[in-house]
């Protein structure tokens, strides 16, 4: 097996074959040679070429120290492009404008999107390439996940490109696609709305009850629950996937108006109770033994 191909496995990475096809993903979007682009990954510098040719500049983050030498002596001659070894997860990232293309590690894909969309400042527009079943996760495809409802009141999800898997070297094992994740200009929710909504939706997907009528039992009245079905077409005897986002706004703008102090109370701190539980289960699993 090659070194680059074992090294490849080592670090997590499937890498893109043809250039051909790197302008063909690059036609499909909005990179100019105005942007400045990060890219996550670069791997052996294939989507780095092609993208140095479109954008005023790109910064490319790589982990493996082997890949980053081959990278300093392939761009030695680019002004355009700027090489940093380390890991994406502990760059800091800028707080200007900024868009984002890569083929990232399928093992830490929800962390990458993770730190994107929840940075003081993301990016106007990411473009990623990942495991097709990530990508459903986050559309919300065939049914809506909590990251999903709570990633589109700030972004639009679009799935741009599917892959064949010899596209790859080597081949992954799994179906592949490209995901854009573009912001909106302004979010559905103020700031203060995206709070409460968070903690709202986070409340209802993880309060172990058998459907949204018992989860929301000490959230709506008798009354309110049938004003909410007759105007929803929903019995609520359903869980919480089975609301499409927009009907999860819907949901959250009658809680706005109904809810009572006791109401707020109870799940306000929701989603912070929730980092700390995978925070505590990323710890577990970083220091089990191997």
């Amino acid at each position: 097996m090659p070194a680059i191909q074992r090294r490849s496995i080592l670090y997590a990475q499937n890498f893109l074959k043809s250039r051909y096809l790197v302008d063909q993903l690059l036609d499909k979007c909005d990179i100019n040679l105005n942007d400045t682009i990060y890219e996550i990954g670069p791997g052996k510098g294939i989507i780095t070429e092609r993208l140095a040719q479109r954008c005023r500049q790109v910064i490319a983050i790589e982990k493996d120290p082997l890949l980053v030498d081959a990278l300093c002596r392939k761009f030695a001659g680019a002004a355009n492009i700027r090489l940093h070894e380390g890991t994406f997860l502990e760059y800091r990232l800028p707080s200007g404008h900024y868009k984002v293309f890569a083929n990232i590690p399928f093992n830490i894909t929800s962390a990458i999107v993770t730190r994107l969309t929840t940075a003081a400042v993301p990016p106007d527009d990411t473009y990623l390439i990942m495991q097709k079943e990530a990508a459903e996760k986050f559309l919300g495809e065939p049914r809506e996940s909590l990251y999903g409802v709570l990633l589109k009141p700030d972004f639009e999800l679009e799935l741009l490109h599917r892959f064949k898997r010899n596209d790859f070297m080597p081949a992954p094992r799994v179906d592949v696609v490209m995901l854009r994740l573009r912001k909106r200009g302004p979010p559905l929710l103020s700031r203060n709305e995206m709070s409460l909504f968070r903690d709202f939706v986070v409340y209802s997907f993880t309060t172990r009850q058998p459907s949204l009528r018992s989860t929301f039992k000490g959230l709506f009245t008798s009354s309110q629950f049938k004003q909410l079905s007759n105007n929803l077409g929903l019995d609520f005897y359903v869980t919480p996937s089975s609301l499409s986002f927009m009907q999860w706004l819907c949901v959250f703008d009658c809680f706005k108006c109904v809810a009572t102090t006791q109401a707020i109370q109870t799940i306000l701190g929701s989603e912070m109770r929730l980092r700390r539980q995978q925070a505590k289960l990323e710890k577990i699993h970083r220091t089990r033994p191997e």
